[in-house]
């Protein structure tokens, strides 16, 4: 079983702090095994920690959490940006065209641009996998929501830290079953539902100064108030 973090963002996303090496220093440290960098709607950052997580003993899937217009969704095993902006389907035809793996994300968090609020649970069924814990949880409802959906509907289940500084990598992790160490066989793993989740909440203090980190770099890249 490996141990694979699969929601982590860099400072190239809005509303992250830290650079590609201190995150893959976290996820050596704590012991895993692969990490997936998520920027939204960036993947520079994401193709650069892939190319160098061998040198820190990981298997580096490239990927980007994507804006669509009914929220966001995580493409893991993508290598070209797919744009924000497009419809739910769209974007998950986008992923699966580079041969990815569609990833809903919080689905049942609207504050936190889930698709629940926008999708029907048909529609939500579609996604490759759910992320079933997030570790940026309030009270743990949207979490069990999540979780009760995916079981009911047998479909692979994720988890994730949402980690916007690398100290908070690894609170919420991924067992996969993988035939080996890389990508693809990760991949083809969380298609076939073969996980497991664990995490633990992101501590309250850490969330307020990733929130508070956020906004403070929304204001300062001059995009306060657009959808992400």
């Amino acid at each position: 079983m490996l141990s694979v973090e699969l929601h982590a963002h860099s400072s190239l996303s809005y509303d992250g702090r830290d650079s590609v090496e201190l995150i893959l220093e976290q996820a050596e440290a704590v012991g895993l095994d692969a990490i997936a960098v998520t920027d939204h709607d960036e993947i520079d950052a994401s193709l650069e920690a892939a190319e160098r997580a061998p040198d820190y003993g990981l298997v580096g899937i490239p990927a980007m959490e994507i804006s669509s217009k009914a929220g966001h969704i995580l493409g893991l095993g993508v290598e070209e940006a797919v744009p924000p902006g497009l419809s739910f389907e769209s974007t998950l035809e986008a992923i699966r065209e580079q041969g990815g793996l569609a990833v809903i994300p919080h689905p049942f968090q609207e504050s936190r641009h889930g698709v629940m609020a926008r999708i029907s649970r048909e529609e939500l069924a579609k996604g490759d996998a759910i992320e079933v814990y997030n570790s940026r949880l309030l009270t743990g409802r949207a979490n069990r929501q999540a979780d009760r959906f995916a079981r009911s509907r047998d479909l692979p289940r994720t988890a994730g830290s949402d980690a916007h500084i690398s100290e908070m990598v690894g609170q919420a992790i991924t067992r996969v079953d993988a035939e080996e160490r890389s990508v693809d066989a990760i991949l083809e793993a969380i298609r076939d539902g073969k996980t497991s989740v664990e995490g633990k909440r992101t501590p309250w203090h850490i969330s307020l100064q990733q929130f508070a980190g956020g906004v403070t770099r929304r204001i300062r890249s001059g995009i306060l108030g657009v959808f992400r």
